[in-house]
């Protein structure tokens, strides 16, 4: 047990210490600057919750981004310097975002910082990121984020323990003078255990068996899932080490963008193609995103979660828990709705962002929930995950072979859509256009649906009448706050929308998405490609937003 002295540090504020929708999230070198990472956790200390810092368990990991070794270091310091009694941390401050949840929950811990800047590029000239989740392991709320911006704005000062730096390889507990803990946990461990419990393993396992050639591919994009990935489908389900690919975590990612959609894992993509894969996954920087591709079949994230609802009874965990209700995004198609209504069950709208969902999920409102963003999970923690995705749809898959042999993504995507119809979804990314260049589309479509609504509600575009739209608002069902301005919507009387906001989770000037949604009952279109359907309505999308002549952009970044 080593001492140490406490040093109070005379600093001031840093300029746009603002947390996005999934935390702060900056280049490296901003977070480099000298005081500047110190100063953002001595503000979320100060923000958190009550009974707050003082005494405080906190979880530390991430993605092992570039920087993340340093930032571990920083915290682990202003930590001890302001009284926190124990840091549960990852082997090598590596956990990915699930796991990261999971711990602050089965530990009983009062939050947790996560390094991570989710499916954001990594390295040196790239992007780095700290989150603050609280006691349910889910995101900070708006109300703490609020708080921690405003703390950022008016800091004078931080408390830094003169500890060395400490290795964090060595799994253990060490303790530091009277009142301060560090314990290196391993990264693996308790989230393998989590999703056994949750998920049929020997159903699974026994499918693989039974189809030594079923043919599965998980990408981990040289993100935080790679040592999850072997551990769980080589080692616990028996598929061979050939089954994953770029399953080394590497600061930079590999120089690949860590975002699992069809334009970033374009080499996952193009190898189930050539080599006639039947079921391709892939996941992103810390864990939380997926994606599910088969042979010739891409699976719309909104149409993921609608299928998962659907098929919820096979899985144990809902066996045991029942289903109470689902959440969507506000952008995410209404696929998981129609789904809710059939079953009798709640089903939420809320803004982008997962800590929407959390009060629903500690109120018992919802079980599973998701977004089109690469994004579904359910209460078995307060993040989204990556890996839960893609083994609940093992799992569905490999129970509907027990009825019906040969079974795939295809046939289970067919079979829901004669049941419930198809919501064809597309999303349109214009990534880092210039922040003015956002805010004019944003500005130019709130004049459309406020000043000159009385002209535009009726308007003909093509085929496509305006019926309504709004600015989408938000009120919290639990505690009643209410967030707006979270998304224009424009609904057409044939009951297709056109959605338009400005992401929060870059770092680098604006990300401006549009999305798309057309609902179908006819079973000749059930098979249809998506952007060949959809174009009519794209193309009245952009005639609508003007997006090409506010930004410049004739294409988008990334088609999803």
């Amino acid at each position: 047990m080593s001492t140490f002295v406490i040093n109070t540090v005379v600093t001031t504020p840093f300029e746009g210490q603002k947390l996005g929708t999934s935390g702060l999230r900056k280049r490296v070198k901003v977070f480099q600057q000298e005081h500047y990472t110190a100063n953002f956790v001595q503000a979320s200390l100060n923000a958190m919750p009550s009974p707050g810092k003082k005494g405080a368990t906190l979880v530390v990991g991430g993605d092992g981004r570039y920087y993340t070794k340093e930032a571990a270091q920083i915290i682990i310091r202003v930590a001890a310097g302001n009284g926190v009694s124990k840091l549960i941390i990852g082997r090598n401050a590596i956990l990915s975002t699930p796991a990261a949840s999971n711990l602050i929950r089965k530990r009983h811990a009062t939050g947790g910082f996560l390094l991570t800047a989710s499916h954001n590029p990594g390295g040196p000239d790239n992007d780095f990121g700290i989150k603050f989740n609280v006691s349910n392991g889910g995101s900070a709320p708006e109300k703490v984020t609020d708080r921690i911006y405003e703390l950022s704005k008016q800091i004078k000062e931080y408390h830094i323990a003169g500890l060395p730096e400490v290795d964090l390889s060595e799994l253990g507990t060490k303790r530091y003078g009277e009142d301060f803990t560090i314990e290196v946990v391993d990264s693996v461990e308790d989230y393998v255990q989590l999703v056994k419990e949750i998920f049929d393993f020997e159903l699974i396992k026994q499918f693989f068996q039974k189809n030594p050639d079923y043919k599965v591919l998980f990408d981990s994009l040289h993100g935080v899932t790679g040592p999850y990935v072997k551990k769980i489908f080589v080692e616990e389900l028996g598929l061979p080490s050939t089954s994953i690919q770029n399953a080394i975590p590497l600061p930079d990612f590999g120089g690949s963008h860590p975002d699992p959609n069809l334009t970033y894992a374009r080499s996952l993509v193009d190898r189930v193609e050539k080599e006639n894969i039947n079921f391709g996954a892939a996941s992103d920087g810390d864990g939380d995103r997926n994606l599910i591709y088969g042979k010739s079949v891409f699976v719309n994230p909104s149409d993921s979660l609608a299928v998962i609802t659907a098929n919820a009874e096979i899985i144990p965990y809902f066996k045991r828990t029942g289903l109470k209700g689902v959440a969507r995004s506000m952008p995410t198609s209404g696929a998981v709705d129609l789904v809710a209504k059939k079953k009798g069950i709640e089903c939420f709208e809320t803004p982008t962002g997962w800590k929407f969902f959390g009060n629903l999920m500690d109120a018992g409102r919802i079980s599973i929930c998701g977004e089109e963003s690469f994004g579904t999970g359910s209460d078995h923690i307060r993040e989204k995950d990556g890996i839960w995705a893609v083994l609940a749809w093992l799992n569905i898959i490999a129970s509907a072979n027990e009825k019906k042999p040969g079974t795939g993504i295809k046939e289970i995507l067919l079979a829901h859509f004669n049941e419930y119809g198809r919501n064809f979804f597309a999303r349109y990314d214009y990534e880092e256009v210039e922040e003015q260049q956002g805010n004019n589309v944003i500005n130019h479509l709130t004049k459309l649906i406020s000043t000159e609504r009385d002209s535009f509600i009726g308007k003909t575009y093509g085929n496509f009448t305006v019926k309504d739209a709004d600015n989408f608002e938000y009120h919290d069902p639990i505690d009643g706050s209410s967030s707006k301005k979270q998304g224009i919507r424009i609904f057409f009387e044939d009951g297709s929308r056109i959605v338009s906001r400005l992401s929060g989770t870059g770092s680098h000037g604006a990300t401006v998405r549009l999305y798309v949604e057309k609902y179908s009952k006819d079973p000749l279109e059930y098979e249809a490609d998506t952007q060949k359907a959809l174009k009519p309505l794209i193309d009245v999308a952009l005639e609508i937003s003007q997006i090409p002549a506010f930004t410049g952009r004739n294409e988008p970044t990334v088609i999803t």
